[in-house]
């Protein structure tokens, strides 16, 4: 759904349009204020009593509070299924283990208890079975993330543990840097234990989630809001404003990458970049694809790109894992290596028992595909002609698209590799990297994502740091990389680093004045 932005200005270009938008969480008033004072339909549905039970004292340890709690629930209420919410793959596959251990310990006296995870890398047939009715004989508890709390209506959940954290993508305009940031009673009566006190919930938690608007990168946005002829962003009367520094930013990279000129004005580029429902930086790859004859290669790399997971990682067989998925390998990096996965299922006519056969994903190389034709498509319809060089993919494709805003030159150093983007800060390329082993001197890659520990993500290099696995606190992850060999043009090695490419006063004043 596009953001209420685009929509009030289409309601007041269009006068006969009939703009229908429907939530199960929006704040109806304020949608109703915002457009004009349009009336408001509230559907009652079918809910049954919720008892929402608060601990009396925080909880140090969140994770082994909720394994506790599903544990007193089996053993002591009455028999339902549960319901958890955890943060991400790696804290619910570790939950499934303990859990599992723990029931064993009790023998056979005890109700049997299915442990069923489900998370957005695991297979859709995987997935599945946390809707099959439970076996009169047993309950079965289900460890999800956020996904579950608006997307699925699981049947027969009664009780729900919801620890209180969860994570959100959260663009720092600073650093242009990513960082990962009621289902009972649906089906009957239930109860909701929430492992923090009633005085955190009410004074501590915010009462909504911050907007993405609020907190991801705008280029998109801003591309979309220029081509409708929307050019004072400042002024402009958005619903929630976004932050002006992330608004500087995105006009910034928009800059950066010829979308806009030194008055704020869509170039020719920016007109045909347009076309293209994608961040701005694949959208440029795309297009400058066309004149070295690799434009028939890179869809299919936005294409997989764009898709969340690609591989699945089944801990009870990680050998054959990463035997099949070292066939795939290329030695320039993960782009290649996931355009040679593509072109091996394209092989086989798109044929599922591949993908199982492989340790892939089926349901994400459907969505690869769809965003393929959707791709090819708009090409065809600016009269992009479509060439192939086969795998002798140019470098320079994925420099015009990611070489300031999200892909950076890198440069090797002993306790990692040094960025324009994040001075001081060491960052490291992903585990689970094809060339998480190399040491290259250059690499690009297409994001920067800050957690705990600090990894390059899907990159291409000459030579890759070492230690597979090896952890850092307060480092950044970079996702999909590819080796820049070391004899291409630079204009001068000194200037990778920000500090060094200082914007003069009357660039600062362009950005400035494209705002306002």
């Amino acid at each position: 759904m596009t953001t209420p932005a685009y929509q009030i200005f289409a309601v007041k270009k269009c006068p006969d349009l009939k703009l229908i938008i429907t939530s199960t969480t929006l704040d109806a008033e304020k949608f109703s204020k915002y457009f004009f004072g349009c009336p408001i339909f509230t559907i009652p549905g079918q809910t049954y009593p919720v008892e929402i039970l608060y601990t009396k004292e925080p909880e140090s340890d969140y994770l082994d509070a909720s394994l506790i709690t599903i544990r007193q629930i089996h053993l002591s209420e009455p028999p339902g299924d549960i319901l958890l919410f955890l943060t991400g793959q790696e804290e619910i596959n570790t939950a499934c283990k303990i859990l599992f251990k723990g029931m064993k310990a009790h023998g056979p006296k005890v109700l049997e208890l299915i442990i069923l995870p489900i998370y957005s890398a695991l297979p859709s047939k995987v997935q599945s079975h946390v809707f099959r009715l439970t076996p009169p004989a047993a309950c079965k508890v289900v460890i999800a993330t956020n996904v579950a709390k608006t997307s699925l209506t699981i049947p027969g959940i009664y009780y729900v543990i919801n620890p209180g954290f969860s994570k959100q993508n959260c663009f720092n305009a600073c650093l242009g840097m990513n960082g990962l940031a009621g289902c009972a009673g649906q089906t009957g009566p239930g109860k909701c234990y929430c492992l923090y006190t009633e005085a955190a919930y009410c004074n501590k938690m915010l009462p909504t989630s911050i907007l993405d608007i609020q907190r991801t990168n705008l280029a998109h946005t801003i591309l979309l809001l220029k081509v409708m002829g929307i050019n004072d962003l400042l002024s402009f009367d958005f619903m929630d404003p976004p932050p002006t520094p992330m608004m500087l930013t995105a006009l910034e990279s928009l800059y950066t990458l010829s979308v806009v000129d030194d008055e704020g004005l869509l170039t020719c580029l920016g007109y045909k970049m347009a076309n293209f429902p994608m961040e701005p930086p694949p959208m440029k790859m795309l297009i400058t694809s066309i004149e070295p004859s690799c434009s028939e290669e890179t869809p299919s790399i936005i294409a997989m790109l764009s898709v969340q997971t690609v591989f699945y990682w089944p801990k009870e067989k990680q050998a054959q894992v990463d035997s099949k998925k070292a066939k795939f390998h290329q030695p320039e990096g993960d782009h290649l290596t996931l355009l040679t996965v593509y072109n091996g299922w394209k092989a086989t006519n798109y044929l599922n028992p591949w993908c199982y056969e492989n340790f892939i994903q089926a349901q994400s190389m459907r969505q690869a595909q769809d965003i393929h034709k959707q791709l090819m498509g708009i090409m065809d319809c600016i009269k992009c002609f479509l060439t192939s060089v086969s795998l002798t993919f140019k470098h320079d494709i994925l420099l015009a698209g990611w070489d300031y805003n999200c892909v950076w030159k890198a440069i090797y150093l002993q306790e990692g590799y040094k960025t324009r983007l994040v001075e001081g800060t060491p960052v490291h390329i992903h585990p689970s990297s094809t060339i998480s082993n190399w040491n290259p001197e250059w690499l690009v890659y297409t994001e920067l994502v800050r957690v705990a520990s600090q990894f390059f993500k899907v990159a291409n290099a000459n030579k890759l740091a070492s230690g597979r696995g090896r952890r850092r606190s307060n480092c950044c992850i970079t996702r999909y990389y590819t080796c820049i060999p070391s004899d291409l043009d630079y204009e001068k090695q000194e200037e990778w680093q920000l500090s060094e490419v200082k914007w003069s006063a009357h660039s600062v004043s362009n950005f400035i004045h494209l705002c306002s």
